[in-house]
């Protein structure tokens, strides 16, 4: 009769989907809920990253969990009324094949587009290249093989990123649409992306090659207004940050919920009294006399934030890419 395993022999990473598995069972965590990072995970049952990503696939296979881009890991929206397979230690025969499988069918794409998952729903912070390997099922250094660092990987997660959106053949004639649509496309890529505004400055810019499509773009609907190659190149600069300097507030909220487990409105409740406090003091009256005139407070919306900067931006900038002489 075959003895049945000891939960303390199974593997760390399949104690962490037991304990999970049993939230989930017991309604401590009900479908949509968020549940642990995967930093939280290592912290709380003291494992390595990449032990915790292969616990959270592991549950993710299960149909347990899934992942919603800035959101994170939360539970599925169904869950199973009994719990699934229980893994036995060691793993079946079958499981080495499977692992060689995986071996075989790892490309460089796979890598990249893994670790763009990961950054997604986790930021930035928690990528790490045992981590992409756990996801993808293979060895923890398989990963070197096509690519020599994180911070080389990287780099390919930021020109993948920045290619998914491209410009029209046809563009539109007019100087001010073109830096629209160049502005707007590269705020939806920070928006799909948040983790990419966090890479490269204006000081130390990114060079990969989709990053120089969008320059491209930009700086062809500036030339040929008569502007001398530092302002035009300046202009550009301008706009370019207006975009990038709005998209990181992204990154960083998603952060800071994650860490202090609050919303932004949760943490601007809790910072209610303080406020309170300042506005009362009669030491600054125009801050006092704006906050109250909001009937429910402000509400800082990065979408309305980022079109208005736009126009500003452009009106303040008309009469100085228009005003020069045009070059034939």
């Amino acid at each position: 009769m075959t003895k049945p395993t000891d939960v303390s022999e199974q593997p760390p990473y399949l104690r962490i989907v037991a304990g999970i598995r049993q939230r989930i069972i017991d309604g401590e965590l009900g479908p949509g809920d968020r549940v642990p990072s995967i930093r939280q995970i290592a912290r709380e049952w003291g494992v390595a990253l990449a032990t915790a990503t292969r616990a959270v696939t592991t549950l993710r296979l299960e149909g347990l969990v899934e992942t919603r881009p800035r959101t994170g890991t939360v539970v599925a929206g169904t869950t199973p009324a009994r719990p699934p397979r229980r893994h036995s230690s060691p793993a079946p025969a079958s499981a080495p094949a499977s692992a060689a499988a995986s071996e075989q069918e790892l490309t460089l794409e796979r890598i990249v587009r893994t670790a763009i998952d990961i950054a997604d729903a986790e930021g930035l912070s928690a990528l790490s290249m045992r981590g992409v390997a756990a996801r993808l099922g293979v060895a923890a250094m398989s990963p070197y093989r096509y690519v020599p660092s994180k911070d080389d990987l990287i780099l390919l997660m930021a020109d993948t990123a920045f290619g998914e959106e491209t410009y029209p053949a046809d563009a539109p004639e007019e100087w001010r649409s073109r830096i629209e649509l160049g502005a707007r496309t590269l705020w939806t890529l920070y928006r799909r992306h948040p983790w990419l505004a966090q890479i490269g400055s204006l000081t130390r810019p990114l060079v990969v090659p989709h990053l120089m499509v969008h320059a491209e773009w930009m700086l062809g609907a500036l030339d040929g207004h008569g502007l001398d190659p530092t302002t035009l190149f300046d202009i550009h600069v301008l706009l370019y940050s207006h975009t990038q300097g709005l998209a990181v507030q992204l990154e960083w909220e998603a952060h800071a919920e994650a860490s202090t487990g609050q919303s932004e409105d949760q943490w601007m409740d809790s910072r209610a009294p303080a406020l309170q406090g300042l506005v009362e003091s009669g030491r600054f009256p125009t801050f006092a006399k704006v906050v109250g005139a909001f009937d429910d407070g402000y509400d800082l919306r990065l979408d309305v934030l980022f079109e208005f900067g736009l126009k500003a931006l452009l009106d303040g900038l008309t009469p100085i890419v228009e005003g020069q002489e045009p070059v034939a």
